[in-house]
């Protein structure tokens, strides 16, 4: 639950900020929808075969907005709930970035949680290699997990590292595998079917870079 919360608060923000509700409400909307997650345990209400799970989320604020917000904001913030951890200022920026004049809180949804899940993809890699004593190097080839790379970036970085230009490709190929397979096992929880995770993948990406 705390992983899940962690990850995806951020699309679910984004969805309620874009509905029409002030920062200072949607960040109270989204703690008490996480913490109504867990008292009644919605995910035990998920059904792989109906569908992803990222539909089943959204759905799900949908209808706690429409139904249970009333009963929620006559509450005193946060009594008697378990506070999830909301940054609102970095979700604030983030939304800033959106072309808000053509997306609807749907597609804000969507690419906010493609976005979601690849910074978490992203932390736990990191973390892996800290765990391993690998966290300086991490960070120094991190920015080549998404294309090639010009020659002379790896040319620079190669001399910052002490290595062959070579072994610096090597590490950044390795990278990129690993990042691939943390990438599948974390969409894997999402979908219903192995098959079913390219697809997802590739929407993860395309999502992601229509953003850019």
């Amino acid at each position: 639950m705390a992983r899940l919360f962690e990850t995806y608060w951020p699309p679910v923000y984004a969805f309620i900020r874009r509905k029409g509700h002030s920062a200072v409400d949607a960040e109270d909307l989204t703690q008490a929808y996480f913490a109504r997650f867990f008292e009644k345990d919605y995910l035990a209400d998920f059904r792989p075969e109906a569908g992803r799970f990222r539909t089943f989320l959204r759905a799900s604020v949908s209808h706690f907005l429409a139904n249970e917000w009333d009963r929620e904001r006559a509450q005193k913030r946060g009594g008697g709930q378990v506070p999830v951890s909301i940054d609102a200022a970095t979700a604030e920026e983030r939304l800033r970035l959106e072309p808000v004049d053509r997306l609807t809180p749907e597609a804000i949804f969507e690419r906010q949680w493609a976005a979601a899940v690849l910074a978490r993809c992203l932390n736990l890699l990191r973390d892996e290699q800290a765990a391993a004593g690998g966290q300086d190097r991490f960070e120094r080839l991190k920015s080549f997990l998404g294309g090639d790379g010009a020659s002379s970036g790896y040319e620079a970085l190669a001399g910052e590292l002490g290595l062959t230009e070579s072994a610096v490709r090597v590490a950044v190929h390795r990278l990129r595998k690993r990042f691939c397979a943390v990438l599948r096992e974390e969409v894997g929880r999402t979908v219903r079917l192995p098959a079913d995770v390219d697809a997802e993948i590739r929407w993860l990406l395309e999502t992601v870079r229509g953003g850019q």
